[in-house]
Protein backbone atom coordinates (compact mmCIF):
# COMPACT_ATOMS: atom_id res chain seq x y z
CA UNK A 1 0.00 0.00 0.00
CA UNK A 2 1.10 3.57 -0.64
CA UNK A 3 0.61 6.43 1.92
CA UNK A 4 -0.76 10.27 0.28
CA UNK A 5 -2.43 13.13 1.82
CA UNK A 6 -6.11 13.83 0.52
CA UNK A 7 -5.63 16.60 -1.43
CA UNK A 8 -9.31 17.73 -2.23
CA UNK A 9 -12.87 16.44 -1.27
CA UNK A 10 -15.36 16.92 -3.54
CA UNK A 11 -18.14 15.66 -1.28
CA UNK A 12 -21.38 16.28 -3.58
CA UNK A 13 -20.37 14.26 -6.42
CA UNK A 14 -18.54 11.59 -4.04
CA UNK A 15 -14.66 11.74 -5.06
CA UNK A 16 -11.47 13.45 -4.35
CA UNK A 17 -7.92 13.16 -4.83
CA UNK A 18 -4.89 11.84 -2.89
CA UNK A 19 -1.40 13.84 -3.21
CA UNK A 20 1.00 10.81 -3.70
CA UNK A 21 4.54 11.00 -1.96
CA UNK A 22 5.87 11.66 -5.88
CA UNK A 23 3.71 14.99 -5.18
CA UNK A 24 1.47 13.68 -8.47
CA UNK A 25 -2.08 13.62 -7.70
CA UNK A 26 -4.31 10.51 -8.09
CA UNK A 27 -7.97 10.48 -8.64
CA UNK A 28 -10.32 8.41 -6.06
CA UNK A 29 -13.88 7.57 -5.83
CA UNK A 30 -16.50 7.23 -2.76
CA UNK A 31 -16.62 3.25 -3.68
CA UNK A 32 -13.05 2.65 -3.68
CA UNK A 33 -12.75 4.25 0.23
CA UNK A 34 -12.94 1.16 2.89
CA UNK A 35 -13.25 0.97 6.84
CA UNK A 36 -14.98 4.30 6.84
CA UNK A 37 -17.88 6.14 4.80
CA UNK A 38 -16.48 8.76 2.60
CA UNK A 39 -18.23 11.54 4.50
CA UNK A 40 -15.55 10.84 7.33
CA UNK A 41 -12.88 11.59 5.22
CA UNK A 42 -11.15 15.49 5.32
CA UNK A 43 -8.76 16.94 3.24
CA UNK A 44 -5.34 17.01 4.86
CA UNK A 45 -6.05 13.48 6.37
CA UNK A 46 -3.09 10.49 5.50
CA UNK A 47 -4.54 7.08 4.20
CA UNK A 48 -3.23 4.18 2.79
CA UNK A 49 -4.42 3.06 -0.84
CA UNK A 50 -3.61 1.03 -3.39
CA UNK A 51 -3.51 2.71 -7.30
CA UNK A 52 -5.18 0.96 -10.46
CA UNK A 53 -5.33 1.57 -14.04
CA UNK A 54 -8.87 3.50 -14.63
CA UNK A 55 -10.93 1.66 -16.08
CA UNK A 56 -11.91 4.65 -18.46
CA UNK A 57 -8.32 5.32 -19.51
CA UNK A 58 -7.64 8.28 -17.63
CA UNK A 59 -4.34 7.07 -16.18
CA UNK A 60 -4.55 5.20 -12.62
CA UNK A 61 -6.84 5.70 -9.83
CA UNK A 62 -6.63 4.68 -6.23
CA UNK A 63 -8.58 1.92 -4.46
CA UNK A 64 -8.80 0.43 -1.01
CA UNK A 65 -8.16 4.07 0.30
CA UNK A 66 -7.93 3.66 3.96
CA UNK A 67 -7.57 5.68 7.26
CA UNK A 68 -3.99 5.87 7.49
CA UNK A 69 -2.02 4.94 10.86
CA UNK A 70 -2.06 7.48 13.19
CA UNK A 71 -5.09 9.56 11.31
CA UNK A 72 -8.72 9.53 13.76
CA UNK A 73 -10.93 9.28 10.37
CA UNK A 74 -12.10 12.94 10.85
CA UNK A 75 -11.25 15.73 12.52
CA UNK A 76 -12.65 17.06 16.31
CA UNK A 77 -14.19 20.61 14.79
Amino acid sequence: MTTGTIKKLVRERGFGFIEEPNGQDIFFHASGVQGVQFDELEEGETVEYEAESDTKGRGQRAVNVRVGSGSTGGSAL
